[in-house]
C-alpha cells in the first residue's frame, strides 16, 4: 500500500528519516474509525520496515489530537480493512512494542483511544493547551488496556481516580501524574517532538529494544476477553453510546443525585 494507510482520516508524510502520521478528520473532531485504528498499526509497521525511515511521530490537526473511537460508527472514503479483523484492529500494543521509536505530539484534546496512543508511545510530548480524559466508563466500556496500563504510569490510587471519575485534567497535571512525560508551549510542539525523536535515535537500537521489553513487562495482563465480552453481551455499552449520541444522561445515573 506504500504510504497509504488505508484510512480516510489519516495522512502519512515523510520528513527525512521521520514519518509523520497525522490524524486528520476534523469534521468528526478526529474521532477514530476502525480503519483509522488499523491505519495506525500500518504506520508503525511502515516505519519498522522502510530502511529510509527511523521513527514515527503521531499528531492531530487543529485543537484535537484524538478523542477515541467514533461512537456513531461512521466511516470515511478510502477506508480499507482486512476481512474478519476482530480485536486485532487495536494499535496500542503495536505502538508500545515498535522497534522504531514512536513519539506522540499531543496538540489538543486527548481522550480514550487517543490517550492510549499517547501513553503507549515511547515519548508523549504535549502542548500546554492539551486536555486529557479516560471516559470509557461513561459509555459502559470496561477498558482492558487502561486497566493494565494506567496503574503502571500513575499508581493504583490515581488510576482509580482517573478511570472511575472520568474527570478531565490538563497537561500540567498529566505530566505531574506521569500520564505523559513532556509539556511544551503549543507553538513549540512540532520541534519538541522532532527533538524527542532525535534524542531517542542517539541510543543503540538493540539495547533500546531490550530495555523497552523489560519496561513493557510492568503493564501486566491486558484482559481483552472481559472487555470484548462486555461489548458483545452487556446492555451498558449500547446504552452509553446511545446516550452520548442523544446528548442525554445514561439510565444508570441516579435521578436524585445531589447537586
Amino acid at each position: 500500500m506504500g504510504d497509504d494507510l488505508g484510512a480516510g482520516g489519516l495522512r502519512f508524510e515523510r520528513e527525512g528519516a521521520i514519518g509523520w502520521c497525522i490524524i486528520d478528520r476534523p469534521a468528526a473532531r478526529n474521532a477514530f474509525t476502525p480503519a483509522m485504528y488499523y491505519g495506525l498499526k500500518r504506520a508503525v509497521r511502515l516505519v519498522n520496515s522502510d530502511p529510509d525511515l527511523a521513527a514515527l511521530i503521531i499528531t492531530g490537526v487543529d485543537d484535537v489530537f484524538a478523542p477515541g473511537g467514533d461512537l456513531g460508527g461512521r466511516a470515511e472514503p478510502g477506508d480499507n480493512l482486512p476481512d474478519g479483523i476482530g480485536h486485532d484492529i487495536l494499535p496500542f500494543l503495536t505502538i508500545r512494542d515498535s522497534r522504531a521509536p514512536v513519539i506522540s505530539a499531543v496538540n489538543g484534546i486527548c481522550q480514550a483511544g487517543g490517550l492510549l496512543v499517547a501513553m503507549m508511545s515511547d515519548i508523549a510530548v504535549a502542548s500546554d493547551r492539551a486536555t486529557f480524559r479516560v471516559p470509557e466508563l461513561l459509555r459502559g466500556i470496561p477498558d482492558a488496556t487502561f486497566a493494565a496500563a494506567l496503574p503502571a504510569h500513575v499508581g493504583v490510587a490515581v488510576a482509580r481516580d482517573l478511570m472511575l471519575s472520568a474527570r478531565r485534567f490538563d497537561a500540567a497535571e498529566a505530566q505531574r501524574l506521569g500520564v505523559i512525560s513532556r509539556v511544551v508551549p503549543h507553538e513549540n510542539l512540532r520541534e519538541a517532538a522532532l527533538q524527542a525523536a532525535r534524542e531517542i535515535l542517539q541510543t543503540s537500537p538493540t539495547a533500546r529494544a531490550q530495555v523497552k521489553r523489560m519496561l513493557n513487562e510492568r503493564y501486566g495482563l491486558f484482559d481483552y476477553e472481559t472487555m470484548l465480552g462486555a461489548l458483545e453481551t452487556s446492555p451498558e455499552p449500547r446504552e452509553g453510546m446511545r446516550a452520548f449520541m442523544e446528548k442525554r444522561n445514561p439510565n444508570w445515573i441516579p435521578e436524585n443525585l445531589p447537586g
